[in-house]
């Protein structure tokens, strides 16, 4: 095997000044579970930079910031009260433009997540609303709807809110304002010039302040149309948009890309070079390409991958549905993410029963069994590892950018069993706890860096500036943290972080500004015959790049082959005649 300096960030052939984002490998930290620098058991500014050594040698092109923004936290930060300013509980504008510089001094760049759909409902601009009169121009900045009913006790619409409840709050002169998520996040109303405007200046803010990209929160959501009778027939769960056609009164409607337009010409394209941006925009594939047009953000997720639990043909049509997407775009590519902070982290997807169900496969089992306490599946964590180690290696060798989650790198699995008195997420207030829905923070834990409690497994220091003990981490860690820290595995050969380090080196080394991809069809295939005790179905994915970097993933019980070439790298060991066993994945630079 190659010998592989992981302390080097090797910026190879493919980056161009102004394409650089078309094939990174992006790391999104949830800033409050990163690293916390003050002992207040919250994740800061300042510890991200205190850990760039850790993401330059890493490997990655580009950071992500999920919101830091000042914000009462109703919902992780995506309540945002003041926009062009860094939260006082995680720092300062100095220590997001020191952040800035070490990045940009290791050769990564930064993209912040910017939030266009909604406020907190503390940003000043509500609070002006609310003691505004009806029909006010402060209230024009929001949605603001009369009420049905006698005297308008009953909300515009019947709509539900994505985590739970109505999707209205009524204030106390009797109007009612839009959220489609919590009551603490009203909807903007992207009609009114105002709203347009300043957005532009907060997006021209970032830029200024070093920012290299954004990633856009809820895309898709931002134009809205409320004056048809038909609203009651459209469902508001932002995840599954049935419509195709950009009708939908309040999602993926074609009068957002004038936005996103407006966006490009007047932003991203005034700087050198071009800033981009990536959206967050769960719409049908037919539609993603216009989010990812080189007019508009640039690039999209390819949710379609993210979604996918460990079976052959459900990741091989996402491949292929996020290669056909990225043709369709006219000079972007495709995303590639399996875990962020809003599901269930794939190492436990992938270590639970992949089987069959009436409405499809596997996911609704894996959200079902890590969103509840419960007790009908449980985690093959040994298995859930191996799978994780073919998996980064088929996303990473793939045309496009490829998105790291924070602590995927350690192998870290869903934290299922939080306590529901411990918990943050408004997704679990929203339900009924006899749903057991317990949200997404068993996906936001803060990350061990030590493989001792102490300090909450390294993630805090010993004191605050005080001098006080610090304090708990905001959502408890689990003892079994301390076999998945970075002391854990770092410098241990075989180790997911030694893994994970080795995978980014060779895609460095071996990636192409050719972005095609060939199927390799005397490998490819799929198993229509359930293979193995769980009755998944085998199969292989196999695909080479223009270069001859080959990846082979083997999904089936039965061994397989591997064509001629040097072998760069396997996920698990070859079998005694040389061959590919299940769950394993094999990088090949094949003979010419």
């Amino acid at each position: 095997m190659p010998s592989i300096n992981h302390s080097t960030h090797n910026a190879s052939a493919v980056t161009q000044a102004d394409l650089w984002w078309k094939q990174a490998a992006v790391y999104q930290i949830y800033p409050r579970s990163f690293a916390d620098s003050t002992g207040t058991g919250l994740g800061d500014i300042a510890g991200v930079t205190s850990r760039m050594d850790y993401l330059a040698q890493l490997g990655i092109d580009a950071i992500w910031l999920s919101p830091f923004y000042p914000s009462e936290l109703a919902d992780g930060g995506y309540d945002v009260q003041d926009y062009r300013n860094v939260d006082p509980k995680l720092g300062t504008m100095a220590d997001f433009d020191a952040m800035v510089e070490a990045a940009h001094a290791k050769g990564i760049k930064v993209i912040v997540d910017i939030v266009p759909n909604h406020s907190s409902h503390l940003h000043p601009w509500f609070q002006e609303a609310l003691n505004s009169e009806p029909g006010s121009a402060a209230r024009n900045r929001y949605i603001f709807r009369d009420g049905k009913g006698e005297h308008g006790e009953l909300p515009p619409t019947k709509w539900s809110a994505n985590f739970g409840g109505p999707a209205w709050t009524r204030v106390p002169d009797g109007q009612w304002y839009l959220h489609l998520f919590t009551k603490e996040q009203p909807d903007f109303n992207w009609d009114n010039p105002e709203v347009r405007d300043d957005f532009l200046k907060t997006l021209t803010f970032w830029c200024d302040h070093g920012t290299d990209g954004f990633r856009i929160d809820v895309a898709e959501g931002l134009a809205k149309d409320l004056d048809r009778d038909d609203l009651d027939d459209y469902d508001m769960d932002v995840m599954h948009v049935t419509v195709d056609d950009g009708t939908h009164p309040v999602y993926d409607r074609d009068e957002v890309h004038e936005i996103f337009k407006e966006w490009r010409s007047k932003v991203f394209d005034r700087y050198e070079p071009a800033r981009f941006a990536v959206g967050e925009a769960w719409v049908p594939v037919s539609r993603q390409h216009l989010y990812a047009s080189p007019d508009e953000l640039g690039q999209v997720f390819n949710f379609e991958f993210a979604e996918c639990n460990w079976v052959r043909d459900e990741l091989h049509q996402a491949i292929q549905d996020g290669i056909d997407l990225a043709a369709r775009t006219n000079g972007s590519t495709s995303t590639w993410v399996m875990s962020n902070h809003d599901v269930p982290r794939h190492a436990s997807r992938y270590a639970l029963p992949q089987v069959s169900t009436d409405n499809g496969l596997y996911h609704a089992i894996a959200n079902d069994w890590l969103l509840r306490n419960g007790r009908t599946y449980h985690e093959d964590r040994q298995l859930g590892t191996i799978r994780s180690k073919a998996a980064i290696m088929l996303e990473m060798a793939l045309p496009g950018s490829a998105y790291v989650y924070q602590g995927e790198e350690l192998g870290l699995f869903e934290v299922a069993d939080i306590p529901w008195d411990q918990l943050e997420d408004p997704w679990a207030f929203g339900t009924s706890q006899n749903l057991s829905k317990k949200g997404r923070d068993g996906s936001r834990v803060p990350l061990p860096w030590t493989s001792t409690p102490d300090h909450s497994f390294g993630f805090s220091p010993s004191t605050q500036a005080n001098g006080q003990p610090s304090a708990p981490a905001h959502l408890p860690q689990p003892s079994w943290f301390a076999d998945y820290s970075v002391a854990a595995e770092n410098g241990k050969p075989g180790s997911m972080l030694e893994h994970y380090r080795t995978v980014l080196a060779l895609r460095h080394r071996y990636q192409t500004n050719d972005t095609s991809l060939r199927w390799l069809e005397d490998y490819d295939h799929s198993s229509s015959q359930p293979d193995g005790a769980n009755g998944q179905h085998g199969g292989v994915i196999a695909y080479a790049r223009a270069n001859g970097w080959a990846n082979i993933t083997n999904f089936g019980s039965e061994p397989v082959g591997l064509p001629e070439g040097e072998i760069l790298l396997t996920s698990q060991p070859l079998d005694e005649q040389g061959h590919l066993p299940q769950d394993t994945s094999a990088w090949i630079l094949l003979a010419q």
